[in-house]
């Protein structure tokens, strides 16, 4: 197999070879939030709450009760498209980087199957970072950013107004701390969203500033393992055992939510994807002679949204 050989993945293949090692397992937990795959259309969400008063007095036939609470939220799908191209010979150096990196083999010893290997990881990352940033910023109207293939949680939020709870920071209020804006998102929470704290499922995600803010400031306390922290790192931050999470978005051009923390449950927000349900759903790669450069293209269906809007505590920058 040449690197100019055209390769096409379809059906299954582009959900087991170029979605779930990014979006399952380890890597969906990294994420924290909530991933499915392949529902029917149109993709509807169930989220399942307990009945309330099952006990009964005993006596013989059926009592009866309260039936179990159910909330239900169909999520918007977009047909999305992903492209990628490189130069014949910017593209060879990559692959031949990652095959090298990762088997230690030399030139004479690249086979198929590493190349094909190498290929595909080179799409997936890419895939993968664009879903993962589409997924908080993405804005159909283009106020948010420039990511327009669909909408993300912040568009959701916006959209919600005054139905979640939710704080805009001015560019005074961003002084404030990291502490006090965890703080404060925590206790202006509506008390269904508190209730859950039990279940472990609560997360704070927070932006690169408030993050590393929040790191100066448990360095600067000088409490026991501190010195350890400043050596090693810290491994996992949490604030009163709720964990903080970074969602790392410098990259893009993104003025009102530069500066952020959400508190939710983690089941509450969701991305959805689908590999299944459109004909032309493919990953296909290949050389273009006429141009001298390798392209990746890939095609599917995708949609995020926040199920309960009750469950979701936010501040973010205004300006």
């Amino acid at each position: 197999m040449l690197i100019e050989n055209p390769k096409t993945y379809k059906g299954t293949e582009v959900e087991q070879i170029f979605f779930r090692p990014s979006f399952c397992g380890q890597n969906a937990e990294q994420l924290g939030i909530r991933v499915i795959y392949n529902m029917p259309m149109p993709t509807t969400v169930h989220v399942w709450g307990s009945a309330d008063n099952v006990l009964q007095s005993f006596e013989s036939g059926w009592s009866g009760g309260a039936s179990s609470h159910k909330l239900q939220k169909t999520i918007q799908m977009h047909k999305v498209k992903a492209e990628s191209s490189f130069s014949a010979e910017e593209y060879f150096s990559m692959i031949f980087e990652k095959m090298v990196g990762a088997n230690g083999v030399g030139y004479q010893d690249l086979t198929g199957t590493e190349l094909e290997k190498a290929e595909t990881e080179l799409f997936r990352q890419a895939i993968a970072e664009g879903v993962r940033s589409t997924m908080w910023i993405g804005d159909t109207s283009g106020e948010i950013s420039s990511l327009k293939t669909f909408d993300g949680f912040f568009r959701h939020i916006l959209d919600a107004g005054a139905n979640i709870s939710r704080f805009e920071i001015s560019s005074e209020d961003e002084m404030m701390g990291a502490i006090e804006t965890l703080k404060r998102c925590w206790y202006q929470a509506s008390d269904e969203l508190k209730a859950l704290r039990s279940e472990g499922q609560l997360v704070y995600f927070v932006s690169s500033s408030i993050y590393n803010q929040y790191i100066e400031e448990l360095d600067q306390m000088g409490v026991e393992g501190a010195y350890n922290d400043i050596i090693n790192g810290h491994a996992t931050l949490h604030y009163h055992g709720i964990p903080v999470v970074e969602v790392p978005l410098t990259n893009y051009d993104v003025e009102k939510f530069s500066h952020f923390c959400l508190l939710v449950d983690r089941r509450n927000m969701v991305l959805a994807l689908n590999t299944a349900d459109m004909p032309e759903n493919e990953v296909r790669m290949w050389y273009n002679p006429d141009m001298m450069e390798n392209r990746q293209r890939a095609v599917f269906l995708a949609g995020a949204d926040i199920i309960d809007q009750r469950l979701i505590s936010a501040v973010y920058s205004s300006f």
